[in-house]
């Protein structure tokens, strides 16, 4: 796997309506690892509304306010991971993308050679949705899809979920204390791609299913996913620095 693909949601960069920034250093620190074994690493980072709110309470329910909170939060986000990263001299640059990025074969392929430019100089993409400015039918609404189109178009080998939910289970482990986690996933049902969605977090904007399309997405075009927790990243770095596959699940073809 040299080319990874790396997302993070909201839940995990943010607590108690701070940035939980102790996380956020966690993150970059095996971002580092993965950085330093020559691994080329996307980021795609949610967490701009969040990180916005932190600064100024407005009204997430309402477009225009959520707007003006992505437009304060991801200069503030994108400072804490330029501060976190020069611990590493590793250099980061902001990638604002939106669903018509990748509906026009012209625009898919500028932001492609600009990631490809990028990569080269070893410089980490943090990539997020441009929801400031892109109007409804332009946003995929969720960077779980979002990084899964990064991880097809810009042709990675893996993207890797860091999330609050750290594998997906045979039944709904919150209200099933049997649940259990599968290892490996090959394909995916309509009804599990059909549920309704339930993110865990006010600020998030997915839950379980966005994260089950976006592999169904990746399988049929013969890419992998791998799903983990962000707050314990113990089993994201077993698989991805060391290629042991003890928890969390790994969707595949094959």
């Amino acid at each position: 796997m040299k080319r990874i693909v790396i997302k993070v949601g909201s839940h995990v960069l943010t607590q108690d309506g701070t940035l939980a920034k102790d996380r956020l250093l966690a993150l970059v620190d095996f971002l580092a690892q993965l950085h330093q074994k020559n691994k080329e690493v996307i980021l795609v980072s949610s967490g701009a509304v969040a990180a916005g709110y932190t600064r100024i309470k407005l009204d997430r329910s309402k477009v225009e306010e959520k707007q003006a909170l992505a437009a304060v939060g991801q200069p503030y986000l994108l400072r804490e991971y330029q501060k976190a990263f020069e611990k590493y001299n590793i250099l980061i640059a902001q990638v604002l993308l939106t669903a018509d990025d990748f509906d026009s074969r012209r625009r898919t392929e500028y932001a492609k050679c600009a990631i490809e430019a990028m990569l080269k100089e070893r410089i980490i993409p943090v990539v997020n949705e441009n929801d400031v400015t892109a109007t409804e039918e332009l946003l995929f609404g969720d960077n779980d899809r979002l990084s899964a189109h990064v991880t097809y178009y810009f042709d990675a080998d893996i993207l890797a979920i860091l999330s609050d939910i750290d594998a997906y289970y045979d039944s709904d482990p919150r209200v099933n204390k049997d649940a259990k986690p599968l290892k490996v996933v090959h394909n995916l049902s309509r009804d599990e791609l059909e549920q309704k969605c339930s993110p865990n977090d006010k600020f998030a904007t997915g839950g379980i299913v966005t994260k089950l399309k976006a592999a169904d997405f990746l399988i049929k075009r013969d890419k992998k996913m791998f799903l983990a927790s962000g707050f314990d990243l113990s089993d994201a770095k077993e698989f991805l620095l060391n290629g042991n596959h003890i928890g969390g699940t790994l969707f595949t073809r094959s």
